[in-house]
């Protein structure tokens, strides 16, 4: 392997942490709804359990709510229990074959707890960056080592590393940053 496709390797890497990061950023309540909200919740369907998403379909209906419309009317019992079972907090309403599940309004104290979770995630994307950075530079050493490359190469190569991590962590930084706000907005 040749240093410059360790720093490839390292930035495509860096990218799904931040990518990673972004998901888990999308379950965080806000005090908004979000589709994306339900993705974690599974319904048993014939036997065994699916996502949400597989047997219903997931939309917005307006700031506050997520209307769920599953498509087979016996699956609207099912649905119902598993948004009510989940740890969401959520509380849904079936009118006839349509699932309306209300956001509450967060409390002070829940939207203090969801930035204290956002900024969790975060910590643990810069982790996995970090890791990340520190395995390319072991990469890097065991070339040197091995003779394929030069420690004038090693030292370059060990810079550009660090702005990469740099403008990873920066981005993380700001995406958790954006989070806080959305969470603290009222």
């Amino acid at each position: 392997m040749t240093i410059a496709e360790i720093k490839k390797n390292l930035d495509a890497k860096m990218d799904q942490s931040i990518a990673a990061l972004k998901n888990n950023l999308s379950k965080v309540r806000t005090g908004r709804a979000n589709p994306a909200l339900l993705d974690s919740i599974h319904v048993e369907y014939y036997g065994s359990m699916v996502p949400l998403s597989q047997v219903a379909n997931v939309s917005l209906l307006d700031a506050r709510t997520i209307s769920v419309q599953p498509w087979e009317k016996n699956m609207g019992a099912k649905v119902e229990k598993a948004i009510r079972e989940s740890d969401l907090g959520l509380n849904p309403a079936s009118m006839g074959d349509l699932i309306r599940v209300p956001m509450p309004p967060m409390s002070e104290e829940r939207r203090k707890e969801m930035t204290k979770l956002a900024r969790n995630e975060g910590e643990n994307a810069k982790v996995a960056v970090r890791n990340l950075r520190r395995d390319a530079n072991e990469a890097v050493k065991k070339l040197v080592k091995e003779k394929l490359a030069s420690e004038d190469e090693q030292k370059r190569a060990e810079a550009d590393i660090q702005k990469t991590t740099d403008k990873h962590i920066a981005e993380i930084d700001a995406l958790v940053a954006a989070k806080e706000q959305d969470i603290l907005a009222i």
